[in-house]
């Protein structure tokens, strides 16, 4: 293993953050691609308002996966943030490619969205299990932050009952 800068941690409770960390850096790549598709191909009544929203979230899901690799070198791992990473340790479905109409992207989004969340949520107690509370709390962050803008991306559906 490389050279970690949280030696205060076990090998064991190291190694269970890393392999998380990895999960959840190869998911959320997974996302935040689906999140780009639908900011390009979006349409609907709500296309600009969706469209800018869509742009925001994607940068926030840059800045969650930059601290989940960030963290995974920290505790001694290397961050797998390849394509061929995502492809094979990312636990989202394929985004549609042929979706067109914000309904669809909404749908789409929202529950890759909440799938994320839960799967850091998920991580976040079993790497607190283990000893690691700085990357639980990381983890609780990001789940808090995905589900708000999976709220904010739901919101725009256009069947969304008062």
């Amino acid at each position: 293993m490389p050279e970690a800068f949280a030696d205060y941690l076990s090998d064991n409770a190291r190694e269970a953050s890393i392999n998380h960390l990895n999960v959840a850096l190869a998911t959320g790549i997974q996302l935040q691609l689906a999140i780009k598709q639908a900011h390009w191909n979006i349409k609907g009544p709500s296309f600009i308002g969706i469209h800018e929203l869509l742009d925001d979230v994607y940068d926030r899901m840059g800045e969650h996966i930059d601290t989940i690799a960030e963290r995974c070198v920290i505790l001694g791992g290397t961050a797998d943030g390849t394509v061929e990473a995502a492809q094979k340790d990312g636990k989202l479905a394929p985004y549609p490619a042929d979706a067109v109409h914000q309904d669809t992207h909404i749908e789409e989004l929202k529950k890759r969205m909440v799938q994320f969340a839960a799967l850091v949520h998920d991580s976040l107690k079993e790497v607190g299990e283990s000893g690691d509370e700085e990357t639980a709390d990381l983890f609780t962050g990001v789940s808090r932050d995905v589900s708000k803008d999976a709220w904010f991306i739901g919101a725009h559906h256009t069947s969304a009952k008062s």
